[in-house]
């Protein structure tokens, strides 16, 4: 089997994390490939950086024609329905994997985000999804994305964003919502005491999932492959 994970976002550092969490989250004899695009935003923390992220993503997931699984690793799921039109495997966004399994694994759980401006979005998320009742609350550590890698302080301020998510929300589990939280995951779940998830990992293991039950997007109705057309 092999699982193709995209990063929309063209920082190689952040693939090779996203790829580390994603491989450990599979089991023998998957072949995880992470790529990104070479043109696009460094980061995405706006409608603006996902819209002009999309067609990048897109193209690697219509080049992955060999792929049993896709997995979108940005917690926007940009594009994730178009790339389901064009995929004939399974595709899965780290936002709606994480959310979906935190509900399996408490009454109500929180997410912990970057930045205030996206909090937002992460809820409306949870409302396409069908689990804003279980979804607390959504918190912002207020780290740029790309700070998560090279500020000091970067676990001290998710830590601190838990605590009080968990603290204002009473919740029973974190989901972390961005891909560059990956790596904090098991440390963050020892030091609160509480299931704390990676939609990255948990998006590999479902895309994994998916394909060994050989299941994929329904085809019959709006996931049909695109209208063939002329593009100016």
């Amino acid at each position: 089997m092999r699982l193709l994970v995209v990063n929309p976002n063209t920082t190689a550092s952040m693939t090779a994390l996203i790829g580390e969490c994603a491989r450990a989250a599979v089991g023998p004899g998957v072949v995880v490939d992470v790529v990104n695009p070479t043109r696009g935003p460094e980061s995405l923390e706006s409608h603006f950086d996902e819209a002009i992220a999309v067609p990048h993503l897109l193209a690697e997931i219509a080049a992955g024609t060999s792929y049993d699984g896709f997995v979108i690793a940005c917690f926007g799921d940009p594009g994730l329905l178009a790339a389901r039109e064009l995929a004939s495997a399974p595709v899965i966004g780290i936002a709606e994997a994480g959310m979906r399994t935190a509900g399996y694994l408490g009454r109500r759980f929180s997410v912990v985000t970057t930045l205030a401006r996206v909090v937002p979005h992460t809820r409306e998320l949870a409302h396409r999804y069908g689990v804003a009742e279980l979804c607390a609350g959504v918190h912002a550590c207020e780290l740029p994305v790309l700070a998560l890698e090279t500020d000091p302080a970067t676990f001290a301020r998710v830590l601190g964003a838990c605590r009080t998510a968990l603290a204002t929300d009473g919740s029973d589990a974190i989901v972390l919502g961005c891909a560059g939280m990956a790596d904090l995951c098991a440390k963050l779940s020892v030091e609160l005491g509480v299931p704390v998830i990676d939609g990255v990992a948990a998006a590999t293991a479902e895309a994994e999932k998916l394909a060994r039950l050989g299941l994929s997007t329904g085809k019959r109705g709006e996931f049909a492959e695109p209208p063939v057309k002329r593009f100016a």
